[in-house]
């Protein structure tokens, strides 16, 4: 089957370029991500498919955060009423960064989800456990 050059779409270069850069930025969250995890002890390669749908959502929100941006930041839009209501951008934002927020925590990428986690560490990476002053007072005991 022939491959259809993106030259007889309205805008299919352009949806090509857009696509092509969303991929690249795709994988650096991806890498960043599986770094700084690496880095804390927590990654697994069988994590690696919510990696990529974490760093998925993560290029959403940047894309549509510049969109945002760069359309006046219109926080709201009339209704056929004349009332207003939220911008369907503004409620895609915050869906979004509900949804980066959970696969952070489920990724361990945050300190509040990293405190109730073991990190894979080699037994001579743990600090030496902290033994308080009573106990070593009463271990003097005998």
């Amino acid at each position: 089957m022939a491959r259809v050059p993106h030259k007889l779409f309205s805008g299919g270069e352009a949806m090509a370029k857009a696509g092509e850069k969303a991929l690249a930025d795709q994988q650096i969250v991806f890498e960043r991500t599986v770094r700084d995890m690496q880095s804390i002890g927590v990654y697994k390669a069988e994590y690696d498919p919510l990696i990529q749908m974490y760093a998925e959502l993560v290029v959403q929100y940047n894309t549509l955060s510049e969109r945002f941006r760069n359309g006046g930041m219109r926080y709201q839009t009339k209704t056929s009423d004349g009332g207003a209501k939220k911008a369907p951008l503004v409620a895609t934002l915050e869906a979004l960064r509900k949804d980066i927020l959970a696969y952070s925590d489920r990724l361990c990428l945050n300190p509040k989800s990293f405190g109730s986690v073991t990190p894979d560490r080699k037994v001579g990476d743990l600090p030496a456990p902290k033994t308080s002053k009573l106990t070593a007072a009463l271990s003097s005991f005998g």
